[in-house]
């Protein structure tokens, strides 16, 4: 593959994961530096207030307004034939569920990873589990409600019909935990709903799968070593995904064959199940008696210095760049 290509690094974003994405944007950046190719970067939420000074992007505040509005903007700046490929390394709303996928797609613009509907039915968490249910991969029982559609009281009896106590509360729209609670018992309930309506319209509480926190990184169709996370902190939160020595990474994780094995293939069909692309990572819960419970399928994973994809495809002998290189030529295809 020619290294000239000029590729698009799309990052920032107005997502509550504007920050998650510019590190990643930042590793991204210099792995492409170091595969010499032509690079734009470009960050949406500026709209026209671009180009920058790339250096200064990543180490200072926002010298502009950032909205929504600016996207449209930003994309109609660019043209296919300016460049190869867009490598997305935007997180959450506007980046990871479709919509920047539908304006590249409008411009004739090839990008990386999945396409318009499957970054939607991955972003969405209700309709991930309806599609795992029709799939059959394994996932927590779960009930989903509008804003408006219970009263807390309401929400506490479904709980306690359905599956009980700890619950897990979470927006139906967010990555990176954002706005994510376990309750433990009723008392919390009412402040994990409010939370949670903070940054969607619609909630998914699910229930809580007691055990360890694993995940497999699908490339091309093909899983790679599974890696176990453990966290300082009862569950894998904003705080212990993305700060340094927050989290333990165990990778293979040491886990049963018979159990990595079957934990790999139920990750290429939950990411078959939403018609998922290039590459992708699938979270998991591990009970104590070894069942295994697929969570969500990241379609725009992080890939940060402290990121789960890179560290299983190092694991699987594959470099950051090589890795960087791969999800591009694979998304040229």
């Amino acid at each position: 593959m020619n290294k000239k290509l000029k590729i698009l690094l799309l990052l920032g974003g107005t997502s509550p994961e504007r920050e998650v994405s510019k590190s990643t944007g930042k590793s991204v950046y210099q792995a492409l530096q170091n595969l010499d190719y032509d690079i734009i970067v470009m960050d949406p939420a500026y709209g026209i207030n671009q180009p920058f000074e790339v250096e200064d992007y990543f180490n200072e505040n926002d010298y502009a307004e950032i909205s929504n509005e600016n996207y449209l903007d930003a994309i109609n700046l660019i043209s296919s034939e300016q460049i190869n490929v867009a490598f997305l390394a935007l997180h959450g709303k506007f980046g990871e569920d479709g919509t920047i996928q539908s304006l590249l797609e409008l411009k004739g613009i090839k990008y990386t990873g999945s396409k318009v509907l499957s970054s939607a039915l991955a972003m969405d968490k209700i309709m991930s589990k309806i599609l795992f249910e029709e799939y059959n991969v394994p996932t927590p029982k779960s009930f989903h409600f509008r804003k408006g559609d219970h009263t807390t009281a309401e929400v506490n009896r479904l709980i306690e019909q359905q599956f009980g106590y700890p619950a897990v509360v979470k927006p139906n729209d967010q990555g990176s935990t954002v706005g994510l609670t376990i309750c433990k018992s009723t008392e919390q309930l009412e402040q994990a709903v409010h939370d949670a309506f903070e940054f969607s319209d619609r909630i998914l509480v699910e229930e809580y799968i007691p055990g360890r926190e694993l995940t497999v990184a699908v490339i091309d169709n093909t899983a790679l070593p599974v890696l176990e996370i453990k966290p300082k902190h009862g569950i894998y939160d904003y705080e212990c995904k993305y700060t340094s020595g927050m989290s333990e990474y165990i990778v293979p994780a040491e886990i049963p064959d018979e159990v990595s094995i079957l934990m790999k293939e139920i990750a290429v069909q939950a990411c078959n199940s939403l018609r998922c692309e290039v590459y992708a990572r699938v979270d998991f819960r591990l009970s104590p008696d070894n069942k295994i419970y697929a969570l969500e399928v990241n379609t725009l994973p992080g890939m940060t210095s402290l990121s789960l994809v890179p560290k299983m495809a190092k694991a699987n002998g594959i470099s950051f760049e090589e890795l960087i290189e791969k999800i591009i030529n694979l998304s040229l295809k």
